[in-house]
């Protein structure tokens, strides 16, 4: 009871004093905050928009707890709450929030929760795209430079799940969304903003929402807190005047006075000193934005007090993250990549370029109200076959043909629309030609045909492992 008491403290003086609790989404996220809350006397009420079949699995997993379930919609009667924890996938413009913020009722997250519990220094890393990869750079980073660390957030287990066991002595690493930033109150003491380009518009609806949100990674910090930006991102550097602390840049264009930069073929680290961290060449990671992100890993872990020997070893030896550019395999002289946390047509751009190669290039799923423009006119330079699949593939396709018209280009890559992914891969198998790269880089979410990313990465994998050689 001694070791509960600080947390509870805390825990109750945001929900009140009579602790009713409405967790609105029954993901990862709401699930820990459901188990978190009821272990510490919360009065919890969790609502879905899915049906209690759908939802059979995960409510097993709380049936340990005295939890009261409204599932199906988001009834105006659970505003009967002290406090509302809105998971990272809910828009904050339901009717019923809209109502709860006109009564006064205050809302929250896991994410803010933890930031308020957690007693140990937290690096934040945010951006359009790149964040896992990045996040996943620094953790290994500073545990190899001998730190205990924690790696959670928008990857892995909620972190809220751990915060009990956490040391101030040790430090924590969150990848965090700009759903996961929406109304975070406080900000990181190492914040680092990647790149912002077009995402998630079919939520935020404006890129200056969508700013905004992002904005919050630095809005509450300190002096002697650290701002990581990108000097290569025209809409990532303009955040340095909303900067209260020091500040560093990562750039593989151009110096940068305080950061990590190349010259000559060398990653460079500039900050308290100046040190070569290693050869670009050493690089396992593919393309030019994982060039950056192993810029920004740098950055951020010599803000965090990591040696440039931590940096090399991680940064020549780390192959990626799954679902990032992954090589599933090679059939028939063929190499199948799986990229399906492209989700939008910029991290669709940043796979295409990061292979010289011919390429059968998989694309297609639910779109994000994101124009194909710029990517089917890299297509129609790059792609020599591309396979369409799922809602936005009619969209795709004629975004592709009309760019091949803007650039007078005879014939645009051979295109074929299918119903589903196993077709798709089937066909890549039969027009693959050695030498050639098949890429599942969708350009799209994949909720039109599976509950996240991964289980897509998960199907395209299977179905590679399938194929025959020859």
């Amino acid at each position: 009871m001694v070791k509960l008491a600080p947390l509870f403290i805390s825990v109750v003086y945001e929900m009140g004093e009579s602790r009713k609790v409405f967790i609105i989404g029954l993901g990862r996220e709401g699930m820990a905050l459901a188990r978190f809350l009821a272990q510490r006397g919360a009065t919890i009420t969790v609502s879905d928009l899915k049906t209690r079949e759908e939802l059979a699995e995960r409510i097993e997993g709380l049936s340990g707890f005295l939890i009261r379930f409204e599932l199906g919609g988001h009834p105006q009667s659970l505003l009967d709450a002290d406090v509302i924890y809105v998971s990272p996938g809910v828009p904050q413009d339901i009717p019923l929030l809209v109502e709860a913020r006109k009564r006064g009722i205050s809302t929250s997250s896991e994410t803010r929760l933890f930031f308020s519990l957690c007693p140990a220094p937290i690096i934040g890393i945010t951006g359009s795209s790149g964040k896992t990869t990045t996040a996943t750079l620094v953790g290994q980073i500073v545990e190899r430079a001998g730190r205990h660390t924690w790696v959670g957030g928008n990857i892995g287990s909620p972190l809220i799940e751990f915060v009990e066991e956490i040391r101030p002595e040790a430090i924590v690493v969150t990848e965090l969304s700009s759903f996961q930033l929406e109304n975070l109150d406080r900000s990181p003491h190492i914040a680092c903003v990647l790149n912002i380009t077009p995402n998630h518009l079919d939520r935020h609806k404006t890129m200056e929402a969508y700013r905004a949100a992002k904005l919050n990674i630095l809005r509450y910090q300190g002096r002697n807190d650290y701002a990581i930006l990108n000097r290569d991102d025209p809409a990532t550097h303009a955040l340095l005047p909303e900067c209260q602390g020091r500040t560093l840049l990562f750039s593989r264009l151009e110096e940068v006075e305080g950061g990590a930069f190349i010259r000559e073929g060398r990653i460079i680290v500039r900050w308290a000193g100046e040190k070569e961290v290693c050869e670009r060449g050493d690089i396992r990671l593919l393309g030019d934005h994982n060039l950056e992100n192993v810029l920004a890993a740098c950055a951020i872990s010599a803000a965090a007090g990591a040696p440039t020997e931590a940096m090399a070893e991680v940064c020549t030896t780390f192959a990626g993250v799954e679902h990032r550019l992954e090589l599933v395999r090679e059939v028939a002289g063929v190499s199948y990549y799986n990229d399906s946390i492209a989700t939008s047509p910029g991290r669709a751009i940043a796979a295409l370029r990061s292979f010289d190669q011919p390429i059968v290039l998989l694309a297609g799923g639910r779109g994000k109200g994101l124009p194909f423009k710029e990517l089917a006119e890299l297509i129609v330079q790059k792609v020599r076959y591309l396979i369409l699949f799922g809602e936005e593939a009619r969209a795709i396709e004629e975004a592709v043909r009309e760019a091949g018209k803007r650039a007078g280009v005879a014939e645009t890559p051979l295109i074929k629309d299918l119903g589903d992914l196993e077709e798709a891969v089937n066909l890549a198998a039969q027009v693959g030609q050695p030498g050639d790269v098949v890429l599942l880089s969708p350009a799209c979410t994949s909720f039109d045909l599976y509950g996240d990313f991964a289980e897509r990465g998960e199907h395209f994998k299977d179905l590679v492992g399938k194929l025959k050689d020859g």
